[in-house]
């Protein structure tokens, strides 16, 4: 029997902005990233890593090369198409978590699984307040974004990016704008995401310690994957 495919496959996957003078945001990458892995996609400051991410999460399209999720290229598919293929697949954690301000935290949870239409009513509502409950925020689900700290506020983020129980998150700098203690605690739900639920998490940072204690680091260069190494003591927080 052969192997299920990767998660992501990318081939030859370029991005180029079509300025007077071009930009090459992203330019020929090839990899493939499989289920349960933790990735770190590092690099200089505009070294194309969020132009990459936002190729994987099917949020721009590629100038020239192809993109496969789980085995479906997604080069003929029309923006309805990737859309929802995104909703279903993929969750998004930026580094500024992009709530709603007017609605609570568990209505914020609630708008992906509105706009997938899978669930009824109520059983959106229990999720919502499950997921908020596992990211340690039982006693925050009916409070705003501004009545949360910025840790709390990006465990809502990801609560919300569960929503869909994708199988794949993406996060862009999660830890960025967050406290060193906050910042662990983020880590630590990626970390267990992938060795506890079984998802793939794929995340753009520019901490290099975060990234030496992912499984996988792959390292940009002017828009190239310059190097892409497993690394071997990663596990589970302890």
């Amino acid at each position: 029997m052969s192997p299920p495919p990767a998660l992501i496959e990318t081939e030859g996957l370029t991005r180029i902005l079509p300025e007077v003078v071009p930009v090459t945001l992203v330019e020929d990458v090839t990899l493939a990233i499989g289920e349960r892995e933790f990735v770190a996609i590092t690099g200089p400051s505009g070294s194309g890593k969020s132009s990459l991410l936002y190729l994987l999460g099917l949020l721009d399209r590629p100038t020239r090369g192809r993109l496969r999720l789980a085995g479906i290229d997604t080069d003929p598919m029309d923006e309805a198409a990737r859309a929802a293929r995104r909703l279903a697949m993929l969750g998004f954690v930026f580094q500024f978590h992009f709530l709603l301000p007017e609605f609570s935290a568990r209505e914020n949870v609630e708008i992906p699984m509105r706009k997938l239409g899978r669930l009824s009513r109520p059983a959106i509502r229990d999720r919502a307040g499950e997921l908020l409950e596992s990211l340690g925020l039982a006693g925050h689900v009916d409070k705003r974004p501004d009545q949360l700290s910025g840790g709390q506020r990006q465990r809502v983020a990801v609560a919300r990016a569960l929503a869909n129980d994708p199988p794949l998150l993406l996060a862009d700098e999660p830890t960025g704008s967050l406290d060193s203690q906050s910042s662990e605690q983020v880590f630590a739900i990626l970390a267990d995401l992938v060795h506890g639920r079984g998802k793939t998490v794929v995340a753009v940072t520019h901490d290099l310690e975060l990234a030496a204690r992912m499984g996988r680091r792959i390292h940009l260069v002017d828009g190239r994957v310059v190097s892409d190494e497993r690394i071997s003591a990663a596990g589970p927080p302890g």
